[in-house]
């Protein structure tokens, strides 16, 4: 049989988080159920951020709350929190429910300097300090953490990043002692050139650590790739045959960084999550996406946000 590829759906909190208007709970709640019934493995439901930045995801807990009532055993839930006010909320969802709606939190830090400061007023050093009691109340509490890295590729404001610098950077998460790695090419920059490096430079640097195959044996490696120019497709085969074995996808491709985009082109969101699947099955691996509901999904993500969703692209 085939290797199974594991598929985390980020529409609910990285697809809407940019959205000019507020989507209603009770939508973002359907898109959830929805992904359930595509049997993706993990769904990155909200985000405990200041609803003074982010607007879009005030409504994190009610979200949470309502998505308990039909939470499958065999669906991972996950929530991204900032600091340990974030991580508190999240405790407070699953003392609230009874149970474990929140399986995993996200942190998040940059692989650019610049980018760090702009996206969370802290320099990369400061993230990681923020990150300590988070992780250690999280893991006192029984919950795992991803650590997003972004701009692994590119960065809008520096440009190029040296595959070193991610790699220093992913040490030092590791070091924190996450429990998975997630990669991140904000803007949507990368070939599958700059994509072999970026993974070769990680995997040099920290590889003995990692479980680049989902066995259990390390830290879970996790790609997150923008469909800006329309290569991620291409960026995912190219990981597939380095042996990376989980990817992010947004149904429809809803997302996107807005530093890439510009005053008259709006920058196109994360790799659709229809499209990652069939890339993936394409390539010989397998998931445990079931197409239809999740073309479902799509259609539920384009209604929700009143315009077109990504075209399906496929493999190179």
């Amino acid at each position: 049989m085939s290797e199974l590829v594991r598929i985390t759906d980020v529409s609910p909190r990285d697809g809407l988080q940019n959205e000019a208007e507020i989507v209603a709970t009770h939508a973002k709640v359907a898109l959830v159920r929805q992904l359930c019934l595509a049997h993706v493995d993990e769904i990155e439901v909200s985000s405990f951020v200041s609803p003074k930045w982010v607007p879009q995801l005030a409504d994190a807990a009610s979200v949470f709350a309502a998505c308990a009532a039909f939470k499958p055993t065999d669906v991972e839930f996950s929530a991204l929190v900032p600091n340990a006010k974030g991580l508190e909320s999240a405790f407070r969802v699953n003392h609230d429910a009874g149970s474990r709606v929140i399986d995993k939190v996200s942190v998040f830090t940059a692989a650019s300097e610049t980018f760090s400061k702009r996206n969370t007023n802290a320099s990369i050093a400061e993230t990681l300090a923020r990150f300590e009691p988070v992780l250690s109340s999280a893991k006192h509490s029984g919950l795992r953490v991803r650590a997003y890295l972004s701009c692994v590729i590119a960065c809008p404001f520096e440009g190029p990043i040296d595959p070193a610098q991610v790699a220093r950077v992913s040490t030092q998460l590791l070091d924190l002692g996450v429990d998975e790695l997630d990669l991140g090419d904000t803007i949507g920059a990368g070939t599958p050139q700059s994509t072999r490096a970026m993974i070769e430079a990680v995997v040099g640097s920290v590889g003995s650590r990692l479980d680049l195959a989902s066995k259990g044996s390390g830290v879970p490696l996790v790609l997150h790739f923008h469909d800006t120019f329309g290569r991620a497709a291409e960026c995912v085969v190219e990981a597939l045959g380095l042996g990376v074995r989980q990817f992010d996808g947004a149904a429809g491709g809803l997302g996107g960084c807005p530093y890439a985009s510009t005053p008259d082109r709006r920058a196109p969101g994360n790799i659709a999550t229809d499209t990652l699947v069939r890339t993936i099955e394409s390539t010989g691996y397998r998931t445990r996406v079931r197409g239809t509901d999740l073309a479902r999904a799509s259609a539920m993500a384009s209604t929700i946000v009143g315009r077109p969703v990504s075209q399906e692209r496929g493999p190179p």
